[in-house]
């Protein structure tokens, strides 16, 4: 088991070249034809963060916690923080089900390494995130007059979603070339996900009987650690962090083995 995980890992990672080929691509098709271009890759989440700060705190007055002595400046880092990281999620997840379906002329190809198109939908996915995450330490230095070192703690804090994004990827990418309602699901599953997570308010005003259904929320997790990183200066919580990004590992092996068991059908089926 351990040495086909490890073979897998060398196939995917001999592919590099054509994953940074592709994400370029992704990257620049977005905004292709735009007069602003990659400027937009600003904008958007600036804009985003105006529209729910605005909605959230000044027309229905929520507080952040239960003791309401958040700023509307400290919210607004919050929220945004919370909202940059859900974005990854979102992002990725909501293209999942056309992936493939999108993508049929690659798959008449027996030498294209299907695999790695998930991969590259979370690439294009993390270079806006990652943009978001600047405009998140520029904004906290300037609003705040303060920076902690623990903001560059991103990375590892992080890679728990980005794992199991990518093996969730991998799951309904295959399943909706099957199943083709999987599209359909997911667009009311995001949103319903997004307001089950601590995105637009702490976790502590969770009522105690609901506790443990927000505990398998993986996005949870990253969230809380992120603001405390970012925003306050807080180390993760190392042994949840740990838990998290096994779980992630797991379902992203699951997830490319289902794909790599399913995909021998694709061509019939597209």
């Amino acid at each position: 088991m351990i040495n086909s995980v490890i073979r897998e890992i060398r196939y995917l990672f001999a592919q590099k070249s054509l994953i940074n080929q592709f994400t370029r691509r992704e990257v620049s098709n977005r905004y292709k034809g735009s007069y602003l271009g990659i400027v937009w890759s600003f904008i958007t989440p600036l804009m985003m963060l105006t529209i729910y700060t605005f909605v959230f705190s000044v027309i229905f007055q929520a507080k952040w916690g239960t003791t309401g002595e958040t700023s509307k400046v400290e919210f607004a880092l919050i929220l945004f923080t919370g909202l940059f990281v859900f974005n990854v999620f979102s992002d990725v997840i909501s293209r999942a089900p056309g992936l493939i379906i999108s993508n049929s002329n690659y798959v008449k190809k027996v030498v294209f390494p299907l695999e790695i198109l998930p991969i590259v939908t979370l690439g294009s996915a993390l270079f806006q995130a990652f943009i978001s995450y600047l405009i998140l330490l520029l904004a906290t230095l300037l609003l705040t007059g303060t920076f902690h070192w623990t903001a560059f703690l991103f990375p590892i804090i992080i890679l728990p979603l980005l794992l199991f994004v990518l093996g969730l990827t991998w799951f309904l990418a295959s399943l909706a070339v099957y199943i083709r309602d999987v599209g359909q699901i997911i667009v009311v599953a995001i949103p319903a996900l997004m307001f089950m997570s601590p995105v637009f308010y702490p976790r502590t005003s969770i009522p105690e009987e609901f506790q443990f259904f927000y505990s398998l929320n993986p996005i949870t997790y990253v969230v809380e650690d992120m603001r405390g990183a970012i925003i306050w200066g807080d180390l993760p919580h190392w042994g949840l962090l740990g838990i998290v990004t096994a779980i992630g590992a797991v379902v992203a092996i699951l997830g490319y083995v289902w794909f790599k068991k399913t995909r021998k059908g694709f061509a019939d089926v597209l």
